[in-house]
């Protein structure tokens, strides 16, 4: 007669992984799915949010400030640089900040479907 432990009588059963309850489209897939994309949508808002509002506050920060429209750099006065020079390399700093930190989002996001 041999004695066994009862859990060694019935099959082991394997918890179903992340990446099957995704696939198979179940509930807890479409938990994970939406916080995701609920966590890149929050990330675009505040990117899009402080880019817009920066742009937004440059004609009133001119019309505050009337003697900033006065100073000129190279036959071009500031306003005019700053639109046409300053704008461009820091929307492209803030879409460098999004897809770093997008990518970011989505590295931690597997990270949590390898862990389980």
């Amino acid at each position: 007669m041999t004695v066994t432990h009862p859990s060694r009588l019935r099959p082991r059963m394997r918890p179903a992984s992340l990446t099957h309850e995704i696939d198979e489209q179940t509930e807890l897939g479409e938990v994970y799915i939406s916080s995701l994309i609920r966590s890149q949508l929050r990330l675009a808002l505040a990117v899009l949010t402080v880019a817009l509002g920066v742009l937004a506050a440059l004609p009133l920060v001119f019309r505050v400030f009337p003697e900033i429209t006065a100073i000129s750099v190279l036959g071009i006065t500031l306003p005019w640089l700053i639109l046409g020079v300053v704008v461009y390399p820091a929307f492209l700093g803030a879409a460098w900040f999004y897809a770093s930190n997008a990518e970011r989002i989505e590295r931690d996001f597997a990270d949590i479907l390898n862990r389980r």
